[in-house]
């Protein structure tokens, strides 16, 4: 009962961080953005959680457990971790690190039924994402800007990287 109240009044909690560049940009919420919005209502509800990791059967397991502080009740999900991924230009402790907080924000998320990102897939809501422009081409377009043969919108549909932003917004 006291999960469904938390439920029934919790927000959507979507702030857009962003990680990634170019096409592989997504938007996701951070873990203390997620704390902020629920700890005051779990409270309310008389609700906790925990996340702890364990070594079980060989491998290592991030536990998300959330309690009902009255009853003594509980719920858990396992997540297994996968402690031999290194990431591009961590070291084996940062990639850790990096992915333990990426499970605890999903692991506290899919447990108390958060929407914690945009849900694109559930609204049918088509994204359409740019194609790319090669290097060659673009400068073949930033020419025949110059000379008047084109205009900056016909780049708009391109997905422009840094560098060519600059480029375009110089002219």
């Amino acid at each position: 009962k006291a999960l469904a109240s938390f439920q029934q009044e919790v927000p959507v909690i979507f702030k857009g961080s962003t990680a990634g560049q170019g096409i592989f940009a997504y938007q996701y919420t951070d873990l203390p953005a997620i704390f902020k919005a629920i700890n005051p209502l779990l409270a309310k509800h008389g609700l906790g959680f925990s996340q702890i990791t364990e070594f079980k059967d060989g491998h290592d397991y991030l536990v998300t457990i959330v309690f009902h502080i009255e009853s003594g009740e509980t719920l858990e999900t396992r997540t297994r971790l996968m402690p031999d991924i290194e990431l591009k230009g961590q070291n084996v402790f940062q990639s850790y690190g990096s992915q333990l907080t990426y499970f605890r924000r999903y692991g506290i998320s899919q447990i108390l039924g958060l929407v914690t990102d945009k849900d694109t897939d559930a609204q049918g809501e088509q994204v359409k994402k740019k194609p790319t422009i090669t290097v060659e081409r673009f400068e073949k377009a930033l020419l025949a800007i110059q000379e008047g043969k084109a205009k900056k919108e016909d780049l708009e549909k391109f997905q422009l990287s840094e560098v060519q932003q600059s480029a375009l917004n110089l002219l």
